[in-house]
């Protein structure tokens, strides 16, 4: 018969269990500091030597790293996700900024499309959440935090989709982006008028997200992602044709 006795759980493996969801799910980020030893065993309810046991085995399997004096962190299991030299050669060449938007716009569009779908009530209220601080931080006219909320609220719809492997993908793909190895957010939210159209692009996607709207999410997030795209290749020409004016001004300078 194919029946095994019945083991009760060790503490330990327990404890590591919900370690391994919470960062699985994308609750505790890499990165992130965990609580002291005292203050997390009693979170738990479960023994300091229970507790070590389990931070030891999270460690091995390379979840989880301990810094001298300064505690025990949610490893960058990221950081493998791209080879230093597959980055180098995306910064170098413009095709890689145009092949990611591509990218974005699939996934995203399909992770609004499951978010209207399957995300629960408190998830669209962080969605809401985020897109609020976007509207005080245009008020403020602050483009740092601009950009920095609009990543916020791209990876709230994609944690909203409840796909983890979609979740760690793109979170991979957005710490990229923030280290401006694709293009820089910030020059986008510097320009007014720029500014107001992706500030009312995000509103239609939140208000979509809202509704349920599954089709409409979708199609909100292509329509902002291809506006990006757009921007990119007009900031980009302009960028030529001022190099360009430049020649044509020193030389003429020069036959003066």
């Amino acid at each position: 018969m194919p029946f095994r006795p019945v083991q009760s759980e060790k503490l330990s493996t327990a404890v590591v269990r919900q370690i391994e969801e919470l960062i699985l799910r994308g609750i505790l980020r890499p990165g992130e500091r965990l609580p002291p030893e005292r203050e997390l065993a009693e979170r738990l309810k479960v023994s300091r030597p229970s507790l070590r046991d389990a931070i030891g085995l999270l460690q091995d399997q390379g979840l989880l790293s301990a810094r001298a004096g300064a505690g025990v962190y949610v490893a960058d299991v990221l950081g493998s996700a791209f080879s230093p030299a597959l980055v180098h050669l995306f910064a170098r060449h413009d095709e890689a900024v145009l092949d990611y938007l591509s990218f974005r716009r699939d996934m995203e569009g399909l992770a609004a499309h499951r978010a209207a779908q399957l995300a629960s009530d408190t998830d669209l209220q962080v969605v809401q959440a985020i897109f609020d601080k976007m509207e005080a931080a245009h008020s403020k006219r602050n483009p740092d935090d601009e950009a920095q909320l609009d990543a916020q609220f791209h990876m709230a719809i994609i944690e909203a989709s409840h796909n983890v492997v979609m979740l760690h993908m793109m979170r991979s793909m957005y710490d990229l982006l923030r280290e401006g190895v694709f293009y820089n957010r910030q020059i986008m939210f510097k320009q007014r008028a720029t500014r107001q159209l992706l500030l009312d692009q995000h509103r239609n996607i939140n208000s979509s997200l809202q509704a349920r709207d599954a089709d409409a999410a979708r199609g909100a997030v292509e329509t902002h992602l291809n506006y990006v795209e757009t921007c990119l290749q007009d900031q980009a020409k302009a960028e030529r044709n001022e190099q360009i004016a430049q020649q044509r001004l020193a030389h003429e300078v020069e036959r003066s």
